[in-house]
């Protein structure tokens, strides 16, 4: 008979542990699901994870756009550890990046041609009030109705969705661009273009305000009250309402926080990689920055780890599918079996597998 056991309290060995045996397992099951397609497991695990970094055919393309892919994935995964921490589930941050991206895009458009260093900046706060605002749709829906954060922050990924490609056929249609949807190009607008800081490192200022967001999240869970509120919280919340904690304004600010830096993400890709707003701009950062969270087990620097590891799986899997032909549903089946394998060990951490015989009544 096997079962698991509650543990008196929860393992740190497993709670360190969890990530790395995770990534190890992905690269197992990910193995036996390329071997399954045809491909040697071996070669294609070295060209996911090593090629992009040590190859000297590939590297000096590669090792830029780490920082260019790991950039949203940080800063979208900082503000929805905020609400992980604290138990208010933010499953709808992909919706708050396309919201950023369209408000920062359209302040560039409206501006456009004027040529100014207060662009800029004036996209980066459109783009961080429309992530806020799209995400205190749900914010306030809970606080007022206490409607379920989950469902309404996904739901409202889809009308994203819908918004983005009204836009890119519709009003932000580039009236040069011949037809065709989307935007006018916004890095060939020198006030709204977000370029790379020094050349060939892919630096750019939304790789700034990542690592800007790692240091601020640190601070605010080791230094600051409400850091202490989100801790109290998510680990006790009828304790939290003894200690002070007003859960309304808690959730206000965790919703408002993630989906500003959801929406500042957007437009950074908005005026940097992607370039303009398009049908397909949105490219599932929001929903993969939820793995991300998870695997640097909601810490700030655990976070910036695995946003780079997991920057590594979208430059190696495109790799992989130009050198051997993998198809990309594979590539998002190996990143979605990191999440699996992930919360499947987690358990471990609370629990502690006990065999022996049954016994019989």
């Amino acid at each position: 008979m096997i079962a698991l056991e509650k543990r008196p309290n929860p393992s740190r060995f497993w709670q360190y542990a969890t990530p790395l045996v995770a990534v190890l397992a992905t690269m197992i099951a990910g193995g036996a699901l390329f071997a399954f397609l045809g491909k040697d497991p071996f070669e294609a695990i070295r060209t996911i994870f090593w090629d992009p970094l040590f190859s000297e055919q590939f590297a000096s393309y590669s090792r830029p756009q780490l920082l260019v892919k790991a950039g949203p994935l940080i800063l979208i995964a900082i503000g929805l550890s905020v609400g992980f921490r604290a138990g208010v589930w933010n499953i709808g941050a992909e919706g708050q990046y396309i919201i950023g991206a369209i408000c920062g895009a359209g302040v560039a458009l409206a501006l456009y041609p004027m040529e100014s260093r207060l662009v800029f900046p004036l996209m980066v706060a459109a783009g961080a009030l429309g992530g806020w605002a799209w995400a205190m749709i749900p914010a306030i829906l809970k606080v007022r109705f206490n409607t379920n954060e989950i469902l309404v922050s996904l739901l409202l990924v889809y009308v994203a969705e819908q918004l983005l490609a009204s836009m890119a056929l519709g009003l932000m249609r580039n009236p040069d661009g011949g037809g065709f949807p989307g935007s006018r190009n916004l890095q060939q607008y020198p006030s709204a273009a977000n370029l790379e800081l020094m050349a060939n490192t892919g630096m750019h200022w939304g790789v700034v305000a990542a690592m800007i967001a790692v240091i601020f999240a640190y601070v605010l869970f080791a230094r600051h009250m409400r850091g202490f509120h989100i801790r109290v919280a998510g680990d006790a919340p009828r304790a939290a309402r003894f200690a002070g904690v007003n859960p309304a304004r808690l959730i206000l600010f965790c919703l408002g926080t993630s989906g500003a830096l959801a929406g500042m993400a957007g437009l950074f890709e908005v005026a940097g990689p992607a370039g303009q707003i398009s049908i397909d701009f949105n490219s599932g950062y929001g929903f993969t920055a939820i793995i991300v969270a998870f695997l640097g087990r909601l810490n700030p620097f655990g976070i910036l780890l695995a946003g780079l590891l997991m920057a590594l799986t979208y430059i190696g899997g495109e790799l992989a599918q130009f050198m051997l032909g993998l198809p990309s549903a594979a590539i998002q089946l190996f990143q979605g079996m990191l999440l699996f394998f992930l919360l499947g060990f987690d358990v471990l951490a609370n629990y502690r597998i006990r065999v022996g015989k049954r016994e019989v009544t």
